[in-house]
C-alpha cells in the first residue's frame, strides 16, 4: 500500500462524532483526496456532458443507440468476468440505508444480498455519511449490536453463513460531499463513500470470502461507466488487491443508460456483475429529458406505470437478453410494499401483487429481484425458487426471441392511460411527506404502507411539473397549473396538521418540505435532481 501522507481534505461545518476517527483516518482521507485529485476533473466533464445531451434531446425529442459503438454491440466474443461466487446466487435482495438497526435486520433478513444504501435511501447527513461507515465496518468485525430504546428489544448478528452479501451503494456522481474539501472545494460524494468503504474493507471482505462489491447510481452513459472502472483498477492498485476484486453492477434506471447497456458492461466487463432495472428513477429521467417533447411524452399516474406497460417492458426485457449474452446477471425492480401491522386484507391484497411481480420477472429471465421489507424476503425468494430450483441463476436462458427497437424505448404514448386529479394529489402527499423526513435526515420512509426514498419524491415533483407545463386537463375538468398545484399542497398541509397534532406539527419540517416541492414543481428552470436544492437546506 502507498505510505499514506499528510491528508489535503479538510473536514467543515461538521460537528464531532463518536468514533468518527475510525472512519476519517489519516491513511484513508489520503486515499479519497487521491481519488478526488485524479477522477474529478473528468466526472466535471462528464456532468458537463449530461447536460449537452440533454440539450440534445430537447432539439430532436429522440433517442437512438450510438452509431460509434456499433462494433461493441455487434461483437459477440466478449463476456463479462465470470460472478465470484459470493454474487451467484442473487435471487432476492433486500435494500435499505446504513443505521444501526438496518444493518442488523437486511444482513439478516434471509436475503442473499443486501444493498446497503449511501444514496436514495440515506438522507446525506453527515452522521449518516460516517456512521454508516462505521456500522459496517463493525458487521464485518461482528462486534455489532443494537437495543430499541422503545421496545426495550435486541438484534444480533447471525452466523456468518446465513449473513446477506453486503453491495453497497454510494452517492451518484451529481451530488459533492460538502463537510470533505479539498482546497475548498467539495469532494463529490460518490469519492467519498466509496473511498472511505473501500479502503476500510476491502481486504477485510476477500478474508471473509466477499469482495468489495458496488451498486453504481444514475449511471447516464457508458463514459460515466468507464470512469468508474478507471477507480476500480487505481484503487485495487492502491491497496494491493488483484485486479478484479471489485465487482459492480450498474442500475440502468436513466432512460440514456437504457440504450446504452451493452457499452456500460463492456466498459466494466473485468468488474461488471450485472444491470439492475431500477422503476422510479427510470420514470423521473424519462420525464427530465422529454419534459419538453409534447403530450407524447406525458406519463400518467405513476402507479399507472406498471411494468407491463409497453415501453417499461421493451426496458426489462432488453436489459435481461443484454445481461445473459454477455453473461451478467440480471436484477429486476423493487417490491416497496411495507406490512401492515394492523390491517391482514391489505397485507393480502399486496402479497398478491408482489408474488404476481416477482413471478414475472423469474418468468421473464431475471437472475434476482429486490424487495424493501423483510416479510417479503419470502415471498420473492419462493418466486424464483419456483423457477430457478437448485440452479444459482439463470443466465443460461439467452432471450434471443427479444428484439427491441430504439423508438420502443420511448413510446409512451403506447400506455393507455391519463393523469388524474388524484394522481396529482398522491404526487403532492408523497412529495410533501417525504421531503420532510429527507430533511430530517430520514432517507427511507413508509408513506401509505410503501418504503419511499428519494426517486418517488423525484417523479412525484417531475410529474407535478410535467403536467402543468403541457396544459394537462384531468378527468374532473380541471387543467393542471400552478395555482391548482398551491390549493392541493395548502390543503395537504393542513390534512397533515389535523391528522398529527399542532405540536408534532410544529416539531417537523412541513412547511419547509411544502415550500421545496412547489419551488421544485413550479419553477421554469426545471432543477436536474431534486437533492440539490434539499441538501443546501439539509441540517447536519
Amino acid at each position: 500500500m502507498s505510505a499514506p501522507a499528510p491528508s489535503p481534505l479538510a473536514v467543515v461545518d461538521a460537528e464531532p462524532l463518536p468514533r468518527q476517527e475510525e472512519v476519517l483516518t489519516e491513511a484513508a482521507l489520503t486515499f479519497v483526496a487521491e481519488l478526488h485529485r485524479r477522477f474529478t476533473p473528468r466526472r466535471d466533464e462528464l456532468l458537463a456532458r449530461r447536460a449537452e445531451r440533454r440539450a440534445e434531446i430537447a432539439r430532436t425529442s429522440t433517442l437512438d443507440f450510438l452509431p460509434e459503438t456499433t462494433a461493441i454491440r455487434a461483437d459477440d466474443s466478449w463476456k463479462v468476468a465470470p460472478a465470484p461466487a459470493a454474487l451467484n446466487d442473487r435471487r432476492v435482495e433486500i435494500t435499505g440505508p446504513t443505521d444501526r438497526k438496518m444493518t442488523i435486520n437486511a444482513l439478516n433478513s434471509g436475503a442473499k444480498v443486501w444493498l446497503a444504501d449511501f444514496e436514495d435511501a440515506s438522507a446525506p447527513t453527515w452522521e449518516n455519511v460516517v456512521l454508516g461507515q462505521v456500522n459496517l465496518i463493525d458487521a464485518y468485525r461482528r462486534k455489532i449490536d443494537f437495543t430499541d430504546a422503545r421496545s426495550g428489544r435486541s438484534y444480533a448478528l447471525r452466523p456468518a453463513d446465513e449473513l446477506a452479501t453486503v453491495v453497497m451503494r454510494p452517492r451518484g456522481w451529481h451530488l459533492d460531499e460538502r463537510h470533505l474539501t479539498f482546497d475548498g472545494r467539495p469532494v463529490p460524494g460518490a469519492l467519498v463513500d466509496f473511498g472511505l468503504y473501500f479502503f476500510h474493507n476491502a481486504q477485510r471482505l476477500i478474508d471473509l470470502g466477499k469482495g468489495p462489491y458496488f451498486y453504481l447510481p444514475k449511471t447516464e452513459s457508458h463514459l460515466e461507466a468507464r470512469l468508474w472502472n478507471e477507480i476500480f483498477v487505481f484503487a485495487q492498485d492502491y491497496v494491493g488487491i488483484p485486479q478484479g476484486t471489485v465487482r459492480a453492477t450498474v442500475l440502468i434506471e436513466t432512460i440514456t443508460a437504457a440504450y446504452e447497456m451493452e457499452e456500460i458492461l463492456y466498459e466494466l466487463r473485468d468488474h461488471a456483475a450485472g444491470l439492475n432495472a431500477g422503476r422510479w428513477d427510470y420514470l423521473f429521467s424519462i420525464v427530465k429529458n422529454f419534459r419538453d417533447g409534447g403530450a407524447k411524452f406525458v406519463l400518467p399516474d405513476r402507479n399507472a406505470v406498471t411494468m407491463t406497460a409497453p415501453f417499461m417492458r421493451a426496458y426489462t426485457e432488453l436489459l435481461v437478453r443484454t445481461c445473459h449474452k454477455r453473461g451478467a446477471h440480471a436484477i429486476g425492480g423493487m417490491a416497496a410494499f411495507i406490512p401492515s401491522r394492523k390491517d391482514a386484507e391489505v397485507n393480502k391484497v399486496a402479497f398478491e401483487k408482489v408474488k404476481a411481480d416477482k413471478d414475472r420477472e423469474a418468468g421473464d429471465g431475471f437472475d434476482g429481484s429486490w424487495v424493501a421489507h423483510p416479510d417479503l424476503v419470502p415471498i420473492a425468494m419462493a418466486s424464483f425458487d419456483a423457477v430457478l430450483g437448485e440452479k444459482p441463476n439463470q443466465k443460461d436462458r439467452l432471450r434471443e426471441d427479444v428484439s427491441v427497437a430504439a423508438g420502443d424505448l420511448i413510446a409512451i404514448d403506447s400506455l393507455d392511460a391519463r393523469p388524474t386529479y388524484a394522481g396529482l394529489v398522491s404526487a403532492v402527499q408523497v412529495g410533501t411527506r417525504y421531503i420532510e423526513a429527507w430533511l430530517r435526515g430520514l432517507g427511507a420512509v413508509a408513506i401509505f404502507n410503501l418504503m419511499e426514498d428519494a426517486a418517488t419524491a423525484e417523479i412525484s415533483r417531475s410529474q407535478i411539473w410535467q403536467w402543468i407545463n403541457a396544459g394537462v386537463v384531468f378527468e374532473n375538468g380541471e387543467t393542471a397549473t400552478p395555482e391548482l398545484a398551491r390549493k392541493v399542497a395548502a390543503e395537504e398541509l393542513d390534512a397533515i396538521r389535523a391528522e398529527i397534532g399542532e405540536e408534532a406539527f410544529a416539531a417537523g419540517k412541513w412547511q419547509q418540505a411544502h415550500d421545496l416541492l412547489l419551488h421544485v414543481s413550479l419553477d421554469a428552470d426545471y432543477a436536474d435532481f431534486l437533492t440539490l436544492p434539499a441538501y443546501e437546506q439539509l441540517v447536519g
